[in-house]
């Protein structure tokens, strides 16, 4: 990582299908569908729609021997019909599986928290893989770290690297170089320190696989897409990241552009700023600059903050490095002036600027100029960046999972239906999740939890811990509401 300018991790080739990733390729954008893997023409058309939208490489879950088999079926079709997408199956729980996926796909995504490097099972698909040219994604969650790995290091950024770095050394002395590491979480902070503790180890042990970024859960709307800026942005930042996923609870295809909007984003940072002070600087944990308790938005600034404007097209590594270089701890306001004419645009430019000089504590107070859009809906950008960043919580979060065929229920629909009759709540996070398999885990820093458990199924959460289980769907929320009260977090509408 260099302060001082943008430039790219080096990582080498990765072949996925016919797809090339790595440091002297462009970053590569991606989604997951969310229709039942075992149903071919559904999820053939989703992946068709998903490709026409531009991704170059789409992910489908395998959660069984039947879904794992089906990949068969979806790939031909998919040939047939002339779409070269690169497919990737997503496997939990169940490594017998990983392996029917690999006869079939481009890449395989396993999660440590579900294997062990101590039997043989992950050497044998690697072998696997290397026979039939299949890449492999060593991808770690935040929310479902191994019970050895979590016992020891809780859930924490420096346990996921350790549950990384275990798979990647496995890997090299097997000397399958065709591998993809992503170390994922709901909360920026902890998915941004993940991946740079996790650059910092494989540096040291000389490797150089390709990192795909990603914040998982991040929700709808325009939440959801500053949500993943701030953390996708951050890193990007850096020079890390060889493709991405942007996570949204709507249509698969909807994550497609907004992904392309940030490599597109990153493609030119020029300018070298001088930074005389690098010790100030703390990558991989958060140190607030100044003592200001609460960060502020434009119309909050007051005589005693500084304000710090960015005019160069690197606008992270100039603000930086103007703030690192100041002689003292007054607090500061970063600035930055946007001209476009979309809400979305702008918000998806500033918390990729803006957003990680408040993740690494530098930053005080943030100023978007934006003079095309009116004045709530800059404040509102402002508000939701800061949240995103974890320093100002100014309305509800909703860590909610962008589906896949593992989803039990609507979950697009269910996060409407729960916004609408919670949004006005203060301070509180929900979590919305299809299942379980990242859910108690992504939403552990969430003060309720609405988890599928079952077709048409739903069990609710107070922070970690079950409060009711399988509750018919249709009940669910009225449920769920019921539990804030109870615990004495609800305030009726203003």
């Amino acid at each position: 990582m260099d302060l001082t300018k943008y430039i790219r991790r080096k990582a080498h080739e990765v072949h996925i299908g016919n797809v090339r990733i790595g440091s002297e390729h462009p970053i590569a954008v991606q989604s997951m569908t969310n229709t039942p893997t075992a149903n071919t023409e559904l999820s053939v058309a989703q992946v068709e729609r998903i490709a026409d939208a531009g991704a170059g490489i789409v992910r489908l879950t395998a959660q069984g021997r039947k879904e794992g088999e089906n990949l068969e079926n979806i790939v031909a079709q998919l040939r047939n019909e002339g779409y070269q997408t690169a497919i990737v199956a997503d496997i939990h729980f169940v490594p017998e599986v990983a392996s029917i996926a690999a006869r079939y796909v481009d890449k395989v995504r396993i999660n440590p928290g579900n294997y062990r490097t101590s039997n043989g099972e992950l050497e044998a698909l690697i072998a696997q893989c290397r026979e039939r040219g299949v890449a492999l994604r060593i991808g770690v969650n935040h929310g479902s770290l191994a019970k050895r790995i979590f016992d020891e290091w809780g859930d924490t950024p420096e346990g996921m690297v350790v549950s990384a770095m275990e798979f990647l050394r496995v890997c090299r002395r097997e000397e399958f170089d065709q591998v993809v590491v992503s170390m994922k979480s709901s909360n920026t902070r902890v998915m941004v320190q993940a991946y740079r503790l996790l650059v910092e180890a494989m540096e040291r042990e000389e490797m150089t696989y390709p990192v795909h970024l990603g914040v998982t859960e991040a929700g709808n709307g325009i939440e959801g897409r500053i949500k993943s800026a701030v953390g996708i942005g951050a890193l990007l930042a850096d020079g890390i990241g060889d493709t991405i996923r942007v996570s949204l609870t709507e249509a698969p295809e909807n994550e497609v552009p907004v992904a392309q909007m940030l490599v597109d984003y990153y493609k030119q940072r020029e300018g070298v700023f001088t930074v005389n002070y690098p010790e100030r600087y703390h990558a991989t944990e958060y140190v607030r600059r100044s003592d200001v308790m609460t960060p502020v938005v434009h119309d909050e600034i007051t005589e005693q903050f500084r304000v710090v404007e960015s005019v160069s097209n690197n606008p992270t590594a100039e603000l930086r490095a103007a703030i690192l270089n100041m002689d003292d701890r007054e607090p500061v306001v970063v600035k930055r002036r946007y001209d476009d004419a979309e809400a979305e645009s702008v918000a998806l430019k500033a918390a990729a600027d803006l957003g990680v000089l408040f993740l690494d504590g530098l930053a005080d107070g943030i100023w978007i100029d934006a003079p095309q859009l009116d004045e709530k809906m800059v404040r509102d950008i402002e508000l939701m960046i800061l949240q995103a960043a974890r320093v100002r919580f100014s309305h509800t979060e909703y860590i909610a999972c962008p589906s896949c065929g593992r989803t039990l229920y609507d979950i697009e629909k269910t996060l409407a239906d729960i916004k609408s009759r919670t949004s006005h709540l203060k301070n509180l996070k929900i979590g919305i999740m299809g299942c379980i398999v990242n859910g108690p885990g992504e939403m552990a820093d969430a003060d309720y939890g609405y988890v599928g458990a079952a077709a048409g199924r739903i069990t609710l959460y107070k922070g970690r811990e079950i409060v009711e289980r399988n509750i018919p769907q249709e009940e669910a929320i009225d449920h769920l509401i019921a539990l804030i009260k109870a615990n004495g977090d609800w305030q009726d509408p203003e």
